[in-house]
């Protein structure tokens, strides 16, 4: 029986060193996780500094060449108005015809659409075919 106590109290302490050992572990991972959560929030912070970064200088370059495009744009609408104005003072009545014949032209177009779209609405009008 005494030897059986004394297997008994060695393995009580190997029991206490090992848990000692468990708990220094677990300490350590603690820490460990600790660090590691840090640096993954500084990571995301940074590269969320960057892609703001790289999203900022985008848009700027963006911006800089829609005002090239824009002005570019006014440039050829005021050119064409230019040369509009100087036709219509030279050819008067050309420029009234071709006007009447695009009205013309835009009020058949808005009529077909607007047929088309009641026959669509008629029932068996979509078939295309007799009943």
């Amino acid at each position: 029986m005494f030897r059986q106590s004394g297997n008994s109290s060695a393995i009580f302490g190997n029991i206490r060193e090992i848990d000692g050992r468990l708990r220094a572990l677990e300490r350590q991972l603690e820490g460990v996780g600790n660090r590691a959560s840090t640096n993954a929030a500084l990571v995301a912070e940074s590269i969320g500094e960057a892609v703001a970064s790289t999203l900022s200088s985008m848009g700027d370059r963006l911006r800089g060449r829609a005002k090239l495009v824009g002005g570019d744009a006014a440039k050829a609408g005021s050119y064409a108005l230019r040369r509009l104005s100087a036709e219509v003072e030279d050819r008067p009545l050309i420029m009234l015809a071709v006007a009447v014949g695009v009205g013309i032209l835009v009020g058949l177009s808005l009529q077909r659409t607007d047929d088309l779209s009641r026959r669509a609405l008629l029932p068996g009008g979509s078939q295309g075919g007799a009943e």
